[in-house]
């Protein structure tokens, strides 16, 4: 009697518990010097791809395109969603960051500016400063970009939007 989990025997997908055609592929067994598999061993047809990657539809339209969803390099094509979903972990992965920066950084120092003195979280004074430097920076910078869309739209034949 054979042991069913011997790993030197044939098993087929379905055995694995996937659909027919996704399990891991058998490499056929060895021939003899005459190019005939040794006695009791089973041919198998190749297998197709694991599900998930793109499958050509063999057909001469759909030669050398991708399977839609999937770019010319086979991974799947990045979406509005899947910018917003990266933008929510990014935002999240910051705010823990903040957090721990708030956390270590509760002492309440004094601060002075040009004769007034107050005191303060040292954590809020830091970041008090970092959004009055981000400040400096966007407002001039949205400013700017905002005269060149409008300068743009004004020398677009036919006044079409841009937006």
């Amino acid at each position: 009697m054979t042991d069913p989990h011997d790993p030197s025997l044939p098993r087929s997908s379905s055995d694995l518990g996937g659909p027919p055609g996704t399990g891991p592929r058998v490499t056929p067994p060895a021939r003899d010097l005459a190019g005939s598999p040794p006695a009791g061993a089973v041919d198998r047809e190749p297998m197709a791809p694991v599900a998930g990657t793109p499958v050509s539809s063999g057909s001469a339209a759909g030669a050398g395109r991708p399977a839609p969803g999937f770019n010319e390099k086979g991974h799947v094509r990045a979406t509005k969603v899947s910018g917003v979903w990266i933008g929510l972990i990014t935002t999240a992965l910051f705010v823990i960051l903040l957090i721990i920066f708030i956390a270590q950084n509760s002492r309440r120092v004094t601060i002075h500016f040009f004769g007034w003195q107050g005191q303060f979280s040292l954590a809020l004074a830091i970041l008090l400063a970092a959004v009055v430097g981000v400040l400096l920076v966007a407002i001039p910078g949205s400013l700017r970009i905002l005269q060149l869309r409008r300068a743009l739209h004004k020398n677009v034949p036919g006044g079409r939007s841009l937006g």
